[in-house]
């Protein structure tokens, strides 16, 4: 099935799903790491790197935005509560606020090192600088903006992936279909 249906999300959906989530588990991740652990000397390579994959995160929720906007959105199982539709709803819009927010402060901070970040899209399209380098006000604004917005987006995507099995193992157990699962 390639459309969302009132019942089911499409494999597109479902694909672009599944990219985002293992993208924002490799950023988080990595950028915990490159942050807390990596040495020094090194980072500027590394903080490169997990830039230009926020980029291509960054692309997939535009493409996400997109694709949920021309498509039907399946309905939550009737054996839900209108409170839990609100907060589903709530939920999601939350993740996307902090998907972009996240990505946003990021690609603003990559351009307020000394030396920019500059990155290309496919190795092919070059990514537009957002602030001016070495601005350093900025840069601590934007740090700090970039790592609340990606705890908020961790503490998002931890609820949202523990909400739908326990409302699949508890409310409704074809809930984690309409996913593919």
């Amino acid at each position: 099935m390639l459309r969302n249906t009132s019942t089911a999300w499409g494999g597109p959906a479902r694909l672009l799903h599944a990219a985002s989530a293992a993208l924002v588990v490799f950023l988080l991740g990595y950028g915990a790491w490159m942050t807390h652990f990596a040495p020094r000397s090194g980072r500027l390579s590394l903080y490169a790197l997990h830039g230009e994959i926020g980029y291509y995160l960054l692309l997939l929720v535009a493409v996400r935005l997109v694709w949920r906007a021309v498509n039907p959105t399946p309905r939550l199982p009737a054996t839900f509560p209108e409170r839990i539709r609100f907060w589903a709803r709530a939920g999601h819009v939350l993740l996307y606020a902090a998907l972009v927010a996240a990505s946003v402060t990021g690609w603003i901070l990559a351009g307020t090192f000394s030396k920019p970040l500059d990155a290309t899209l496919l190795g092919i399209w070059p990514v537009p600088m957002l602030a001016t380098a070495g601005d350093r006000a900025l840069h601590e604004a934007m740090e700090g903006a970039h790592v609340v917005a990606s705890y908020a987006l961790l503490a998002l995507a931890a609820g949202h992936g523990a909400v739908a099995v326990s409302h699949a193992r508890t409310r409704d157990a074809a809930f984690l279909r309409r996913m593919g699962w």
